[in-house]
């Protein structure tokens, strides 16, 4: 299986990378399938968002962290376990970067698979 946002959204953000100041994040939960073995993992993206329309995908400030793998498939319950600490995982993944997402101002919907 290719992997799959089974969470996503954007939110205003703070980072610079290769002397690029970056104003916002995809923030996602993603599933991928392998080999009968599941795996979730938080994946960020921070991009340059120099106006409302600007969501081009930057290949140079993004890092994940794997939450869980295991043999198995989707899980409805594993995925509401993950996303009640996706934040938390997220801005410790931020952290390590100097870079900080706002939470409180989301850049559109919430997306779930």
């Amino acid at each position: 299986m290719d992997p799959i946002d089974v969470y996503m959204q954007y939110f205003e953000a703070e980072c610079e990378a290769n002397g690029v100041p970056r104003r916002a994040v995809k923030a996602a939960l993603v599933a991928e399938s392998r080999d009968r073995r599941i795996k979730y993992y938080v994946s960020l993206s921070f991009f340059p968002h120099e106006d409302p329309e600007d969501f081009r995908v930057s290949y140079d400030a993004c890092w994940e962290t794997n939450l869980y793998e295991a043999p198995g498939r989707r899980s409805k319950k594993r995925e509401e376990e993950l996303l009640s600490s996706f934040r938390e995982k997220a801005d410790s993944i931020a952290s390590e970067h100097d870079a900080k997402i706002f939470w409180d101002r989301p850049l559109g919907e919430a997306r779930r698979a």
